[in-house]
Order: C-alpha cells, then structure tokens, then sequence
C-alpha cells in the first residue's frame, strides 16, 4: 500500500487540474451562501420587527419563524453545496481510492446494509432509520472488506406525542472477512463505566450489563482499562484477543481521537468509528489545496483501509480447518 506522503504528493500532482477547478466552484458557492445569508438576515430581522411590533416579541409566532428560518437556511445551503460534493467524490475521493488499490470500488451514494450493521452486535437499540454513503469495497492483501459511512437513528416520542430523533451511531462502519468460522460471539466495547466509577464498581456496572453475554476479563491491563469484552464463549474470545490483537487494537484506538468499537460474529470483524460526521465530504470553508485539509482525507482512507495490514488481518493466524 502506498505510504501517507506518497498518497499525499498524488494528491497534489497527479489531481491538480481538478483540484484547481473544484477550488474555483468552492469560491463561487462561498460567495453565493454569504449573498443568500445576508438576503436571509435581513428579511429575518424585517420579520422579527413586524410580529414585534403586531404580537410582541415572546408571541408563539416569533419561534415558528425562527425554525423556519433554520430549516430553510440548512434546506439552501445543501442544495447549494450538493452538486459541488457529487463531483468532488468523483474526481478527488474516487481516484485516491484507486490510487491506493484500483480494484476497490467505490459509491458514495451507497453503504454497507442494515443486516450487517445490526449483525455486528455493537448496538444494541433497534433502528427506526438508516442510512449512510461513501461506500467501498473490494479485497485488500486478499481480505475481503467493506465499509461507508453509517448515521442509524432511533426514534422516540415526548409526553406530547411529538416525534424526536436520536443518533444511535454515526461514523465509519466496517466489516472484514478472517479466515476461520467463529461459533461464539464476542463483541469489544469502549470502557465507559470503569473509567467513570473506577475498576470495582464500574467493573460491577459490566457485569450487570443484561442487555450483554457474558463480561469476560482480559489479562491485559491496558486493555481493561480502554476496552470492555463481552460475549457467549470466554476461551474462543481469548483465542481471537490474542496479546498480539489486543495490542493492536490499543494503538489503533490511540491514535482515533473517536470511540473504537469491535466484534467478531459470524467469522467476521465489525469495525465502527464513532465520528459524529460524513467521512469524505469537502469542506466548504477550506481550500482544497490547504495542506491538513488534503491530509485529512488521505489519512482517513488510508488508515481504513490499512486495517488489514494494521490489524494483521491477512496472516493466516485463523485458518479455516
């Protein structure tokens, strides 16, 4: 796989022309969202003033118009931006992406299923709506592997009946083939409870955790301290938590500065990042050419697709018997 400097100096050679053209578009609709944000203000305040005037500024009215005035602003600015963040995946995010593997195909209108999301096991809450973009697949070191971007959401209503929406994850979701058939489950969650109330009554917490197979302790300190494991077979769960494994996922983790959750089900790896927003999508109030900006979006792919080799998943450590 390439290395980090090598994807960035692609970035900035072979790309130039489109990025050239694409900062050009970036300007234009910069400008036009300030021109329709100052046309927004203006008419916002003309209307605050006349219901003050008629009903007073705490009339009910007065938060109708300020609601509408935030969904129609956020309505604006994707439609604007929308056309702008389709070709920048097609000409930026699509050739890193082959730059790195040609064989991976990539759609970012698409994302990894429902199925395997909830297969994993890493949520527990059911979800009212999914969706998700940025969609790559294909077999890197002869691993087969998927991931996109995932937002799952519950849905729940007030005293009043009125509908809300709530994130039960947003971020990168993966999933990785291994080479042997696991019979057990075994799901690795972040450590919340035990670095809230310290090791004895957070390790308690776990253990009460019905929603959860079993709490299963790793010999691993460091890994107690970040992880909790959970699952229905404590001897397979430390055959695949080798020290080897564990410590690998402890240096991924440190270096995400997002929540790391992880599960082998199914003779696969479920990998989710909790990031809290869209993976590739351009950022309208940064050149393209801004050095941390093209290195945001070199390091994020390369280091999700470089799991197989950071994690080893291509040794045959696991081999089908």
């Amino acid at each position: 796989m390439k290395s980090a400097s090598e994807l960035t100096d692609f970035y900035y050679r072979e790309l130039y022309p489109s990025l050239s053209e694409l900062e050009k578009t970036r300007k234009e609709i910069l400008s036009r969202l300030k021109l329709y944000a100052g046309m927004g203000i203006v008419a916002l305040l003309l209307t605050i003033a006349w219901i003050g005037k008629k009903f007073g500024l705490f009339h009910p009215t007065m938060m109708a118009v300020l609601i509408g005035f935030i969904a129609l602003s956020s309505i604006i600015y994707r439609w604007t931006v929308s056309e702008y963040a389709k070709d920048f995946k097609e000409r930026i995010i699509t050739p890193l992406i082959h730059a790195i593997d040609p064989h991976l195909l990539y759609n970012p209108g698409f994302t990894v299923s429902q199925h395997l999301f909830e297969r994993s096991d890493l949520f527990k809450r059911s979800i009212d709506r999914y969706g998700g973009n940025d969609y790559v697949k294909g077999s890197i070191e002869g691993v087969p592997l998927e991931f996109s971007d995932v937002h799952a959401e519950y849905q729940t209503r007030d005293s009043k009946g009125r509908t809300q929406w709530h994130t039960l994850f947003r971020g990168l979701f993966l999933v990785a083939e291994f080479n042997k058939h696991f019979s057990a489950k075994t799901v690795i969650l972040p450590d919340h409870a035990e670095k809230t109330f310290g090791s004895l009554i957070g390790g308690w917490f776990q253990s009460k955790n019905f929603s959860r197979d079993g709490l299963i302790r790793m010999d691993d300190p460091e890994f107690e301290k970040t992880f909790v494991v959970y699952g229905n077979d404590p001897i397979e769960a430390r055959y695949i938590l080798t020290h080897s494994m564990m410590k690998r996922l402890l240096d991924f983790q440190r270096r995400l500065p997002h929540p790391l959750f992880v599960s082998f089900v199914h003779n696969h790896i479920h990998i989710a990042v909790a990031t809290g927003k869209d993976l590739f999508e351009p950022a309208l109030f940064t050149s393209l050419f801004d050095y941390k900006q093209a290195m945001e979006y070199v390091n994020t792919l390369r280091n999700t697709i470089g799991l197989v080799e950071e994690l080893k998943l291509n040794e045959k450590l696991w081999s089908k018997e």
